[in-house]
């Protein structure tokens, strides 16, 4: 274990304000609107405030704050924070971003779930946090080489846990962190007491089943057709040709910032603008950590390593055997919403079910506290938490 702290050289930073400035941008015929890509006009003025408004050194602040390390598991380098709570009886929580995600997501909800008494919270509530970078995002680098699918990095998780000194802990995650949770109660079933979602991908087994839906999940089903032939792009590119988009994405700034702030906007519960859902200085936050990481084309590795389970996603689930009890919190404006009768019937050990009628994709960065309270409740209790959790001495990073 290797402790680690964001610090990125000045050089970095003027020469991705330099890139910014110098950039050619493309004609713009259309006339705006979102239908075709991101407005020119908007990304002009988020790139400026990018180069000239954003501050990095803030950001870089707020994430060393928090304790820092890396380690090798597998051949690969994993960057993780270590958020121990100041309550000794607080239950061990992994929590799994996706793409395009980093650890930053997570920063608002570090606080009341490690110290709840402080956030207005019951103590007993109280959750020391692991919450490890993708391989291949972010500080989790470089990729050491393929075949880093989702149960490989279930078990390079179960084994972070393991050294970590966690006999017994919960997974959270969304997006493909869902994917990585879900696999960990798979792998690790012995050690994990509980796998929390905030995506859960299900479909019908039959094109019939649709029909016997209700109307509130056909419309959701709805959604399916529109991902089909709208938003999938971005999947294709990526699950087949993820090299070809890093020199892209790798060279230009803005266009690592388009290819990402298009998914603030279209998987959140924004109406005009991505900022509707999500702060903006957090969000370029995950943008500048793509950059300087150069982590655009090994992030999208990871979907050329699950291709074949990427049809999963617009028409059904892979079944999981979920030894473990699992609860799924549904926001409600999320490009990816469940239908709880396809759910029972992959997912058999379903003990919470939550939909709320706000929020998106990003939970953590849109609705803090709803997912905030959501794991909290699930956690609570017998059903998960042990007798007793065994919890890291010094030589465990506390």
């Amino acid at each position: 274990m290797r402790p680690f702290r964001v610090e990125i050289p000045q050089r970095s930073l003027d020469d991705l304000h330099r890139r910014i400035a110098a950039t050619r941008w493309p004609a713009e015929p259309y006339g705006g609107g979102w239908a075709r890509g991101v407005p020119g006009a908007y990304l002009r003025e988020l790139a400026d405030y990018w180069r000239t408004g954003f501050d990095w050194r803030a950001a870089e602040a707020r994430l060393n704050r928090y304790p820092q390390f890396t380690t090798t598991i597998d051949g690969a380098t994993l960057h993780f924070l270590h958020v121990r709570s100041p309550e000794p009886d607080a239950l061990p929580l992994v929590l799994t971003h996706g793409w395009p995600g980093s650890v930053a997501e997570f920063l608002q909800v570090i606080g009341p779930l490690t110290d709840p008494c402080a956030h207005g919270g019951d103590p007993a509530d109280a959750f020391h946090l692991v919450i490890p970078s993708l391989p291949g995002y972010g500080f989790s680098t470089p990729l050491p080489g393929t075949g880093w699918d989702i149960t490989r990095i279930a078990r390079a998780w179960a084994e972070l846990m393991r050294r970590l000194g966690y006999d017994r802990y919960v997974a959270q995650g969304g997006d493909f962190g869902s994917a990585v949770s879900l696999d960990l109660g798979e792998v690790d079933p012995e050690h994990v007491l509980g796998v929390h979602v905030n995506m859960l991908l299900t479909g019908p087994s039959e094109p019939g089943e649709v029909a016997e839906l209700d109307e509130a999940d056909q419309a959701r089903m709805a959604l399916v057709p529109r991902f089909n032939a709208d938003l999938v792009g971005y999947m294709a590119v990526q699950a087949t040709r993820p090299q070809t988009l890093a020199y892209a994405l790798t060279d230009s700034p803005v266009g690592q910032l388009a290819w990402i702030v298009e998914k603030y906007r279209e998987w959140t519960d924004s109406t005009d603008v991505p900022e509707d859902a999500v702060d903006r200085d957090q969000m370029l936050t995950t943008v500048t950590i793509y950059w300087f990481t150069a982590t655009a084309g090994s992030s999208a590795q990871l979907y050329r390593e699950v291709v074949e389970l990427l049809p999963c996603t617009v028409v059904g689930a892979r079944p999981y055997p979920n030894p473990v009890p699992l609860a799924v919190a549904a926001f409600g404006r999320d490009m990816f919403l469940p239908v709880r009768r396809f759910a029972d019937r992959d997912f058999p050990n379903i003990q919470q079910w939550t939909e709320y009628d706000r929020g998106g994709h990003f939970a953590a960065m849109e609705q803090p506290d709803l997912l905030v309270a959501d794991i909290r409740r699930f956690c609570r209790g017998s059903r998960v938490r042990p007798a007793t959790v065994r919890t890291p001495d010094a030589a465990g990073l506390r």
